[in-house]
């Protein structure tokens, strides 16, 4: 589900709020180009490219997430906002005993009608009210929170950031080698920068997302396991949103996977997280109803 407002947030919005922040990183794009990052994303193993400070984006997200609660309605729905807590709470403390990301932990809920959630680099969670339909109980919720603490956890707002900004040099130097002897750039140097970027885009950034949700759908079975909560219950969570009626868009120009093949490998990944919870200290099935 991420994330839309997730990718929007770590994206979309730290360039709006830190646009000086981002100038300063741009230097570094020619070394991003050559170097390669050597992280490794928990329990996948696969090697991320990312070079952007945990301090920096953390930061960053902070001050998104500031201005998102002073903006926002918070929920007056007390039931519901306890519930938040408390599945959010035993997410996150989850999350730092099987990956120690050592994150300053908050969350808010906004009364807003949008299905959706997401947490941000460094922990602060937001759920808006709208997701409460397709919840049906605690579990369905921890299934979303842990999915989008595993963006966070898994460093995700960073590594496209990093890749944006590797983009964004590849095409500043194409544009230095195109440039006419006046230093302008024709027609067909235009054109040409145009499909570079595009091509930066469809090939790289958008698969890239789709890797992430996966990615994310794993590593947060993973933690609601490990919270308590029956992980089957993520498979029929992401089956009722994928009932939510969304524009057409194919699935290759789309920054998420199709929802069959969400819900075919969150039954694949099923067997791992539940033998973590089989060894969970505490658990609490389905928990509360919705």
């Amino acid at each position: 589900m991420n994330s839309l407002i997730n990718q929007l947030i770590c994206l979309t919005s730290l360039r709006r709020y830190c646009s000086s922040g981002l100038h300063g990183l741009l230097p570094w794009c020619g070394a991003l180009l050559i170097v390669a990052g050597c992280a490794s994303v928990p329990h996948t193993g696969r090697k991320q490219f990312n070079v952007v400070p945990d301090g920096q984006i953390n930061a960053l997200a902070l001050k998104a997430f500031s201005e998102i609660v002073e903006k926002e309605p918070e929920s007056t729905d007390k039931k519901f906002t306890t519930i938040v807590r408390r599945v959010a709470e035993r997410v996150s403390r989850a999350a730092e005993a099987v990956d120690k990301p050592s994150f300053n932990w908050e969350v808010k809920v906004i009364d807003k009608d949008i299905p959706n959630a997401f947490c941000l680099p460094g922990g602060k969670i937001v759920v808006f009210t709208g997701l409460m339909p397709y919840l049906k109980n605690e579990a369905g919720l921890a299934a979303v929170i842990a999915h989008e603490v595993a963006h966070a956890v898994a460093r995700h707002g960073a590594e496209r950031l990093s890749q944006q900004l590797a983009a964004r040099g590849a095409v500043s130097v194409g544009g230095e080698i195109l440039k006419k002897k006046d230093g302008s750039l024709d027609g067909a140097a235009k054109l040409f920068l145009g499909a570079l970027g595009m091509g930066a885009t469809i090939g790289v950034i958008l698969p890239y997302s789709r890797v992430h949700e996966f990615e994310a759908d794993r590593i947060g079975q993973i933690y609601m396991a490990r919270a308590g909560y029956d992980p089957a219950e993520a498979v029929q969570l992401w089956s009722r949103m994928a009932k939510i009626q969304k524009p057409p868009i194919p699935v290759w120009l789309s920054t998420h996977p199709a929802d069959a093949d969400r819900v075919k490998k969150l039954q694949e990944f099923l067997p791992d997280a539940q033998k973590v919870y089989a060894e969970a200290q505490s658990k609490h099935g389905l928990g509360e109803p919705m």
